[in-house]
């Protein structure tokens, strides 16, 4: 453990200015890691590292097996189908149904190179399906990189931060985005990340109600499913189920990602599902732009096919398993993230007990869910004054300010990267931290 707290800041300040960074506070999260990494490095010391939101537990070792006989068998020579192995296909409706209640076709239901590429084909096909709605409106806070990737094809967004909107207050504030014709999805992610809320059956019907009024289609980006512990929804077939937009509206996409749910972050897999009223969508704008006038062959076909021409073919085995054990009901894939939950609420705990403050506290009128995301504050200190500071104290995570959040005093804190063996030294760098900036 590191002992010698803080570090020393002509060390720690030299490192920042060597990665041609002003303020780690204002870093991107992949800034943040480097500089991290070059602290520990130059140190010998150890950080309180919340800034990635990596797995932290092993991958679902059902999936490793069949990947490896996959590879095993030769499929690593040959080229996987575009569309996705039939299995996985076939295992993916199976799971939709049994974990969301949804009946989706299995031609409705592609794999990705993890949901980012998802986001990646869904921004790049959507905002072309009609010839006035070039938008896409983020329900933030949220994930970074989405605008980042928007910006990148050149698409203008939309974005406010839903806190204050919760409820039926939702429908009002969807109004006056929708209305103006020229959104052409909207994505938001539940559980959240970066605030750890989850949106009630109420306010999805809401979303899937504004949204078909104007036609616009809805992405779920389920990148923690079924990670609401307060509810158990490890059960195939049995309610309670995972909450979905897919249950109100007409054209929807989820993105299903093997990462978290099941710690399987490295093999990049995901898969996207599609409502078929979507996937059957036929537009001349479609077939200028990919020589196909259905939505489900233009984004399988075009999109798809142009960005990385089908998904890794052995990571596709060992999803299909995955799915396959789940729908059997001989995997629990619950279980053992629930190790998120715990930490959660031992970290919120030493910060609060310490000065701190959470910031997204409540999930309507209940406290926030324990899991893989807490935001915290400290009186007196904007996010990135707050996080410039905590790096000397080795402690590390990212600004809410990134992730579209107004609350703008705000940090990002993962638990995933903090072994239980550093939870009492996160009290002691705490505590140093609150006797050093002491609140007025």
């Amino acid at each position: 453990m590191q002992s010698n707290i803080p570090f020393n800041r002509e060390l720690v300040n030299e490192i920042i200015s060597k990665n041609k960074t002003k303020s780690v506070g204002a870093a991107s999260i992949r800034e943040v890691k480097k500089i991290i990494d070059d602290v520990e490095s130059a140190t010998g010391g150890k950080f309180i590292r919340m800034e990635m939101g990596i797995p932290g537990i092993p991958a679902t070792q059902v999936g490793v097996d069949a990947e490896i006989q996959a590879l095993k068998d030769g499929v690593a020579s040959i080229y996987p189908d575009i569309y996705g192995t039939k299995e996985l296909k076939h295992e993916t409706s199976r799971f939709v149904k049994n974990f969301i209640n949804l009946d989706i076709p299995e031609d409705c239901c592609v794999p990705t190179v993890g949901s980012m590429q998802g986001g990646f084909a869904a921004f790049l096909t959507l905002t072309k399906m009609h010839p006035t709605k070039n938008k896409v409106l983020f329900i933030d806070p949220g994930f970074p990189v989405q605008k980042l990737q928007c910006r990148i094809l050149g698409i203008e967004t939309e974005q406010f931060d839903v806190y204050d909107y919760r409820g039926e207050k939702l429908r009002d504030k969807l109004e006056s985005y929708l209305s103006k014709g020229d959104i052409s999805c909207l994505l938001y992610s539940s559980p959240n990340n970066p605030a750890w809320f989850c949106f009630n059956d109420e306010e999805l019907q809401i979303i899937a109600e504004v949204a078909n009024k104007y036609d616009v289609v809805v992405i779920e980006d389920l990148a923690y499913f079924a990670m609401d512990f307060r509810k158990d929804y490890s059960k195939p077939g049995v309610a309670p189920f995972q909450p979905s937009v897919g249950n109100w509206a007409n054209k929807y996409m989820l993105l299903i990602s093997g990462s978290k749910a099941f710690s399987y972050a490295g093999q990049r897999i995901a898969v996207m599902v599609m409502s078929p009223e979507l996937f059957n969508f036929e537009s001349d704008m479609l077939e200028k732009y990919f020589a196909q006038r259905n939505f489900g062959r233009a984004m399988v076909f075009g999109s798809l096919y142009a960005l990385t021409s089908g998904t890794a073919h052995s990571p596709q085995y060992a999803l299909t398993a995955i799915f396959k054990a789940c729908n059997e009901g001989k995997l629990d894939f619950i279980e053992a993230l629930r190790d998120y939950e715990k930490k959660a609420h031992i970290m919120k705990k030493a910060f609060t007990d310490n000065g701190f403050n959470i910031v997204y506290n409540k999930d309507l009128n209940v406290d926030i869910a324990d899991g893989f995301y807490f935001t915290f504050s400290y009186p007196g200190m904007t996010g990135v004054e707050l996080l410039d500071e905590l790096v000397y104290y080795g402690v590390s995570a990212i600004s809410l300010g990134i992730t579209g959040s107004k609350r703008t005093e705000g940090v990002r804190a993962c638990v995933s990267l903090v072994p239980h063996a550093m939870l009492p030294e996160l009290e002691v760098r705490l505590k140093k931290f609150n006797q050093d900036h002491p609140i007025k």
